[in-house]
């Protein structure tokens, strides 16, 4: 079982009560470059930990060489595994991360060819001086 935490994340601020097209749009791409910098973050982190771990795995061969305290070798044998455990750890997060970026970019392409065709319409109509319909006035009512 995981020492995890869940985190509960906090409500979108929504500016004038609702989101718009443009607000939404713009949540996915930060969202899609988050994720995106944590893959990168972790790539690294997983990279450095196991440099770490086969440093220590040489520091360890050494201290047998020198005959050190076998309890102290034990203990550079148990940082190298625990860096290991850590790099592995990396490389989990790393693919829900990587997930998170695809499913971000699926949802913003589909946001994109669902609604772009609407925006557009209401921001033309609206140049032209045409007054539109109250939120909600279009819903299906049932």
């Amino acid at each position: 079982m995981s020492d995890l935490v869940p985190y509960k994340a906090p409500a979108l601020p929504v500016k004038g009560g609702r989101l718009g097209f443009l607000s939404l749009a713009a949540k996915m791409s930060t969202l899609g470059a988050a994720a995106l910098a944590l893959k990168e973050g972790l790539w690294l982190l997983k990279r450095r930990m196991e440099k770490d771990a086969a440093d220590a795995d040489r520091l360890a061969e050494m201290c047998v060489e020198a005959e050190v305290e076998p309890k102290f070798t034990a203990l550079i044998n148990a940082a190298a595994a625990a860096l290991r455990k850590v790099a592995a750890a990396a490389t989990e997060v790393f693919g829900a991360a990587d997930q998170m970026e695809a499913n971000a970019r699926a949802f913003s392409e589909a946001h994109q060819t669902e609604y772009k065709g609407i925006y557009d319409a209401v921001k033309a109509a609206a140049a032209k001086g045409v007054r539109q319909a109250k939120a909600g006035f279009y819903r299906k009512r049932f």
